[in-house]
């Protein structure tokens, strides 16, 4: 049975209650705070494995909150799954771009946000190995050959679209806007990076992509004023 803590950080007592409930029910441990200044202080005082965070929050609000813990050397390295309204796509891609991990929509679903939460801490696990082989059904990516593979059939990719792919399978479901799929794309060639993988051309590269990875390029998914995720089969 899971043992992690979760901060959950929402004004709105009855949210917190829903929230404790079907976490204890999953095992985890949920610690409850209202505020953006107890979400600070209790992050920094018991280090949570995922943070909860409501973006709608009085006093320091959840993407000030959010940029407080990333710029914090003890909190960076927490994964954070924000909660916020429909049709706030100015808030998600605000806090995704100031290092949010995932993001649930309100109203939600109690089994939807665990399946979130529990995707979030076994992805985290899984990244200290950089290296290591992703499969995605029968889409095989392997890192450190610079190679992809579908039904065991090779696909030539250029670099931007290499990266821009294990980028996203690294983290399948998760949603990336444009300019940290750029930020992806660029790795340590710079001088190529900026001449050809930009904001507005990620959508080239992403077209590229569906085409080259035949049926299996279904699985990159828009999501309409944000950016792309790589469904998770």
């Amino acid at each position: 049975m899971a043992r992690e803590t979760i901060l959950v950080v929402d004004d709105e007592p009855e949210i917190l209650e829903l929230v404790k409930y079907n976490l204890g029910k999953e095992g985890f441990t949920a610690v409850c705070v209202e505020t953006g200044e107890e979400a600070l202080s209790a992050a920094r005082l018991k280090m949570p494995d995922v943070v909860l965070l409501d973006l709608m929050l009085p006093g320091i609000d959840g993407l000030e909150v959010c940029r407080k813990l990333r710029a914090d050397e003890k909190t960076s390295g927490i994964p954070i799954i924000m909660l916020t309204a429909k049709g706030g796509e100015a808030d998600i891609v605000a806090g995704l771009e100031l290092g949010a991990t995932d993001y649930v929509t309100k109203p939600f679903s109690p089994r939807v946000l665990i399946a979130r939460i529990k995707s979030v801490l076994r992805r985290n696990g899984d990244e200290s190995d950089e290296s290591a082989s992703i499969r995605i059904g029968d889409l095989m990516i392997h890192p450190g050959r610079h190679q992809v593979l579908v039904e065991d059939r090779p696909v030539s990719l250029t670099a931007s679209e290499f990266r821009i792919l294990v980028f996203m399978a690294r983290r399948p479901g998760w949603v990336f806007t444009r300019q940290q799929i750029v930020d992806a794309a660029q790795g340590d060639d710079v001088y190529v990076s900026e001449r050809f993988v930009t904001d507005r051309s990620v959508d080239v590269h992403i077209v590229s992509l569906r085409r080259k990875l035949g049926a299996y390029g279904r699985y990159i998914d828009t999501v309409r004023g944000v950016g792309y995720r790589l469904k998770d089969e």
